[in-house]
């Protein structure tokens, strides 16, 4: 064991000032060998006969071959194959923003007499986009005389992959959507974001106020980073966390390249791409599905071609915290809606920080749904949304209590 963490500890190290695969990986494999060598020679060195000398000799050259071989099978040797690519979308279309990233995304146009304000949906992960899905469900606002447009940010889905994992940033999301804006012609925007994606919404919103007409946040991320989040492995049994761990500890690239993610973002896409990565993404969270919903419910459709990098780079200590976005939501006066359901794995507070933070805010609770709560109660939480967005009263009366519901099965 000792070796093996000598080398990890030396290859980090190197990560740290060069994003050369040769340079990292060779001081690792370097200082492994040697500390594998050493090893081998202090308990071999009491050998004294012919025979001794012989097995001396053999252990001494063979094991540390095979030591490197290992770890060059473990970490240099690419893992599993290119992940199969989402489906395409019917209608699915391209922006080349101005920002550089090239977006796949869905315009669904307004049935009746149009309103002159579009609806814009943001999906959740980050980096975990499902381009059909969006444009299917809330494609429903359609028939109320939404133009509706659902894309997948950069990083995820059909969009393409940036070459510089750490300009996944919440700047960069926001600049893409204001680019967007101005790609659909609208000076005003309704935004639906959902989990990660209300944490752009909320970003956009303070940055650019007076083009959203109205926001919806569904199950919405932390709003700052200094605020709390629950972890999606609350949700699940114990077999299911066995199941994730286990895929983990045999991709052990995907696992180095989580850590040089720590250090050196630009390092761990040298070491292994977005193909490899997004296909272990992929895995791990259709694993992870049940924890989006209540116990009882189905899990939902399997996800493919996320974007591991769009994920996990901006989760990663090397990643430069966004703005806090409360002091400018403090003056925005567009309405927004908050939804959250009573199995959502984040915390209760999360939810609570966005009425606090947004003057014109309405909270409110679904019983019976989860993290994706648009799956588990489709009809209810339609209902809320399209109330909102018309002007009409909600269905059901906003929460108002400053303390979560009793039966609310999340962190508080």
């Amino acid at each position: 064991m000792a070796p093996v963490v000598a080398g990890l500890l030396a290859l980090v190290a190197a990560a740290w000032v060069s994003a050369e695969p040769a340079v990292f990986l060779g001081a690792g494999l370097a200082v492994f060998a040697a500390a594998t060598g050493l090893r081998i020679v202090l308990v071999t060195r009491g050998l004294a006969d012919r025979q001794d000398r012989r097995n001396r000799m053999v252990a001494r050259t063979v094991f540390p071959l095979g030591a490197v071989a290992l770890f060059g099978a473990a970490f240099v040797l690419p893992g599993s194959g290119p992940p199969p690519r989402p489906a395409p979308v019917a209608g699915q279309n391209y922006w080349h923003l101005p920002t550089g990233s090239r977006v796949g995304y869905v315009h669904l146009p307004a049935q009746g007499t149009p309103r002159p304000t579009p609806v814009v949906v943001l999906h959740g992960g980050p980096g975990a986009a499902g381009l059909a899905g969006a444009a299917a469900y809330f494609g429903q606002l359609t028939r109320d005389g939404f133009d509706v447009y659902a894309y997948d940010q950069a990083g995820t889905g059909h969009s393409a992959r940036l070459a510089d994992p750490g300009q996944y940033t919440m700047a960069r999301a926001v600049a893409d959507l204001e680019a967007i804006r101005g790609q659909i012609g609208a000076d005003r925007m309704v935004l639906i974001g959902h989990s990660g994606g209300a944490q752009v919404a909320a970003s956009y919103l303070a940055a650019h106020g007076r083009h959203v007409e109205r926001a919806v946040f569904s199950s919405p991320g932390a709003l700052a980073p200094a605020l709390e989040d629950g972890s999606v492995r609350s949700r699940l049994t114990a077999g299911q966390q066995l199941g994730l761990a286990n895929s983990l500890l045999l991709r052990p690239r995907a696992l180095l390249a989580a850590g040089l993610l720590q250090v050196n973002p630009r390092a761990a896409h040298a070491l292994a791409g977005d193909a490899e990565l997004d296909a272990q993404f992929d895995r791990l969270y259709n694993q992870a599905r049940p924890a989006l919903h209540c116990r009882a419910a189905q899990p939902g459709p399997a996800l493919s071609g996320l974007g591991f990098y769009a994920h996990h780079t901006p989760q990663s200590a090397a990643s430069q915290p966004w703005p806090d976005p409360r002091p400018q939501l403090a003056r925005q006066t567009a309405p927004a809606l908050v939804i959250k359901g009573s199995c959502d794995y984040q915390s209760w507070s999360s939810a609570a920080a966005y009425q606090a933070a947004l003057p014109h805010a309405d909270l409110v609770y679904l019983r019976g749904a989860g993290h994706n709560a648009y799956q588990d109660q489709p009809g209810a939480f339609l209902a809320m949304v399209r109330a909102f967005l018309t002007g009409q009263p909600l269905p059901a009366a906003p929460w108002t209590s400053p303390s979560a519901p009793a039966d609310y099965e999340g962190p508080r």
